[in-house]
């Protein structure tokens, strides 16, 4: 069974499962909603509308769900949605979405947000991810599954960083990270692509020799960008792991790294 602390303030138009533990001095406002296994530790606020599922554990003085840090935000009713399976450390800021994106920001499964991350509003991160220390998302920056984000790090807005890409401590992303790739610098540039990481998920000798493939044709090859582009998407009928390269340079709005 778990436990909310005497000391805690818990609204009564807050829903929280029966298992949920929460820690003395916490805040958890109304339209707020906490799945089963969830610990909330010391001294945190927690503002709706915002839903937290399963087996998250929160630690201290993090505040989650407050309102975005925008000035165009007139009180609109958006939301902050966490997955399950997080761990977000001490002093975290999470905050809810606005009117001129989805009005959400959304947090998926899995996630490692070590001390002081911020994450702003309207971002989309997805599961499997470690942001470590001082990290910070500004708005509408998309992030797949599987980033890395190393220490002091952060993104522009409206970036996407693509799945399985691992960023530098101290990098600046001002433009898009293609999946699968390693950048560093200020402002981020290619350094080349995640091979470490893609071992330890299991990606085969093949496919990353296919991917190393994929980073040479677009960067090292002196071939215009839709030349690059052409000859990668041939290849991705057999070559099903470069779907998702391919699909993200298609998309990309704010030109990406080069």
């Amino acid at each position: 069974m778990g436990t909310i602390h005497e000391t805690a303030i818990v609204s009564p138009e807050a829903t929280l499962d029966d298992s949920v533990v929460v820690g003395a001095y916490t805040v958890i406002e109304a339209n707020v909603q906490i799945g089963a296994g969830t610990v909330v530790g010391s001294h945190c606020v927690i503002k709706g509308p915002t839903t937290i599922g399963e087996r998250n554990r929160i630690f201290q003085f993090s505040s989650i769900g407050e309102e975005p840090q925008d000035k165009k935000y007139a009180g609109e009713d958006t939301r902050l949605e966490i997955g399950n399976g997080n761990t977000i450390r001490e002093y975290c800021t999470l905050n809810r979405g606005t009117t001129q994106d989805a009005g959400v920001t959304r947090i998926g499964d899995n996630n490692w947000l070590m001390a002081y991350v911020h994450i702003a509003h309207d971002c989309m991160v997805g599961s499997e991810t470690i942001f470590a220390n001082n990290v910070t998302l500004a708005g509408h920056v998309t992030v797949g599954d599987y980033v890395i984000f190393g220490g002091f790090s952060g993104a522009h807005q409206f970036c996407r960083v693509g799945a399985h890409a691992f960023i530098a401590n101290n990098c600046a992303v001002t433009r898009d990270v293609p999946p699968y790739l390693m950048a560093a610098g200020q402002p981020a540039v290619p350094r080349g692509i995640n091979s470490e990481g893609l071992k330890r998920r299991g990606f085969d000798a093949g496919q990353i020799r296919n991917i190393k493939e994929a980073f040479r044709i677009m960067y090292r090859s002196g071939l215009r960008l839709e030349e690059a582009r052409e000859r990668i998407t041939a290849v991705v009928p057999e070559q099903a792991e470069l779907a998702i390269f391919a699909s993200f340079i298609e998309a990309s709005e704010r030109s990406f790294v080069r």
